[in-house]
């Protein structure tokens, strides 16, 4: 079972480099930095949960 927070920071990374995409396509500065400071919340996010993950595969063994 993979941990929830590895998800939901997949589903952020993506969302967020969309978002920084569309504000660099359409010079929208604003959009940009917002998308890479979702992006980058989600890369921090899914780590948490890769460290949950292995904290727990961890207590098994």
């Amino acid at each position: 079972m993979v941990d929830k927070n590895r998800q939901e920071g997949s589903k952020h990374q993506v969302s967020g480099a969309m978002k920084e995409g569309a504000g660099k396509i359409t010079g929208d500065r604003s959009q940009e930095a917002k998308g890479n400071l979702e992006k980058n919340a989600g890369k921090v996010q899914r780590e948490v949960g890769k460290a949950s993950d292995d904290a727990r595969d961890e207590r098994r063994h």
